[in-house]
């Protein structure tokens, strides 16, 4: 964990922020409509919900797409290089659509903007977009968007050194009414060799339990029923605060709070403690459910990644986890064609993902990312020998995913409806217990319900019921 100490952003900076959204609203040529576009991870979709309040309160309505709106906002992702290609290329799109409406306003932001670099790419690049702001400073969105209003020229603002602060008490237009995001901690200090992350989110930093409990009650209060924490690695949360605390700390708290449906991620297994797993199997509304991202299945290999675990300790941790909660659902991240991986040592991992059983799998060949330490080893891999990896690698897991599946069936589950079956409007879908997407009969009325039902199958990534 940093030695340095999050900032903590004042009550004074947020009420100028609040000030310049004030002037916005006043403003006859402000936008009147937003659509703002996410890639990447559920931090990411967090943040986005954060934007999307702070441009409500600038005075402006959510437009359905992009086409019908007056400033559209890419939030971006860099994990993978696909994912910055995508975004892109979507913003390059929006240069046509900016020849129909002239008015147009157009801005990215996030972690693809954090890299070092990006930012003057953009201005030389993409000199028809208005706004570009990295991951330190979304708080600053009313300030930065007043600039691009007032200003002919773009405005790119990427404060590297703002990587520490946290910004409490932000508005928030949440996607759901049922369910909610809570951060509970930003960044990363584990510097994987294959992982952006820390270069963009910055060295990690909690946010104060008493400011977590009470969104969460806060929440519960406004009749939310589940809550999925947020971190780059949330079993190390709380290490860097005045009085330090546990994650399992944190989880005992909210287990307290009322809220029905708790869940959280993401894991490192490095951190994953007796503690935390005592807390769960005891806990009322923290949900039997784990992803626990192992990455790879060979010692080396998981060695030259900096992950600081091996492959017995990892299984030692799948070990416990099972004994103290029987029916959890453990999902993971596997990465395939790292630099230098040979055939025995993706064999291990295959021999790994048979061995564990896991309920679904999170899958990815290798992408290099400047700046990383893996991107300058040598031996990578050839695309065409990734490629048939990961198709083996996707075969076992749906071989092992339909055995995993199948031990529900004749079981009961209490599934939070979310919407109806994109299949069929006679059907509704949402997530169980253990995290596995259920269809059943349902209308509308059942959305944001939580419905008991009976598991009658198993397909390759839902399980369907019967209500009960």
């Amino acid at each position: 964990m940093s030695d340095r100490k999050p900032v903590i952003i004042s009550e004074e900076q947020l009420e100028e922020q609040r000030q310049y959204i004030q002037q916005i609203r006043l403003m006859p040529d402000a936008p009147k409509s937003y659509h703002v576009v996410t890639y990447g991870c559920q931090m990411n979709a967090h943040d986005s919900e954060i934007l999307a309040g702070m441009l409500r309160d600038m005075g402006m309505e959510e437009a359905a797409d992009r086409e019908s709106a007056d400033f559209v906002l890419f939030n971006t992702c860099c994990v993978r290089d696909n994912a910055e290609r995508r975004a892109l290329g979507n913003v390059t799109w929006l240069k046509e659509v900016r020849k129909k409406n002239p008015r147009l306003m157009i801005g990215v932001c996030g972690c693809m903007i954090q890299q070092p670099g990006m930012a003057e790419k953009i201005l030389k690049q993409y000199r028809f977009v208005d706004l570009a702001f990295g991951t330190a400073n979304l708080y600053r969105l009313p300030e930065l968007m007043l600039k691009a209003l007032e200003s002919d020229q773009a405005v790119v603002e990427v404060e590297v050194e703002e990587q520490n602060t946290i910004a409490e008490g932000l508005p928030v237009q949440r996607l759901r009414h049922d369910a909610a995001y809570i951060t509970i901690m930003y960044g990363c200090d584990n510097y994987c060799t294959y992982c952006i992350v820390p270069y963009v989110r910055g060295r990690e930093r909690s946010r104060e339990m008493s400011a977590i409990v009470a969104e969460a009650e806060a929440l519960r209060d406004s009749g939310v029923k589940e809550i999925m924490l947020l971190g780059q690695n949330v079993n190390s949360y709380g290490k860097g605060l005045q009085t330090p605390v546990t994650f399992a700390q944190l989880l005992k708290a909210l287990d307290d709070v009322g809220i029905p449906r708790i869940r959280f991620m993401t894991s490192h297994p490095k951190d994953l403690s007796d503690e935390l797993i005592d807390v769960m199997a005891h806990s009322k509304h923290i949900l039997p459910q784990f992803h626990l991202p192992v990455q790879h299945g060979n010692d080396e290999i998981l060695r030259r990644m900096n992950r600081h675990y091996n492959r017995a300790q990892y299984l030692d941790r799948v070990r416990k986890l099972r004994e103290a909660i029987p029916a959890i659902g453990l999902t993971t991240d596997i990465i395939v064609g790292f630099p230098g991986e040979t055939e025995e040592q993706f064999q291990d991992t295959l021999s790994l993902v048979r061995e564990v059983g896991y309920d679904s799998a999170f899958t990815f060949i290798y992408s290099p990312r400047t700046g990383t330490g893996a991107a300058k080893m040598p031996n990578q891999v050839p695309e065409d020998v990734s490629s048939r990896r990961i198709q083996e690698l996707l075969k076992v897991q749906e071989e092992c995913q339909k055995k995993a599946l199948a031990r529900f069936i004749g079981t009961e589950e209490e599934v939070l409806v979310e919407g109806l079956s994109r299949r069929s409007d006679t059907d509704v879908s949402g997530h169980g217990l253990h995290g596995l997407s259920v269809t059943f009969p349902g209308t509308e009325s059942d959305v944001g319900e939580i419905v008991r039902v009976k598991i009658v199958g198993a397909k390759n990534n839902t399980l369907t019921g019967e209500r009960i």
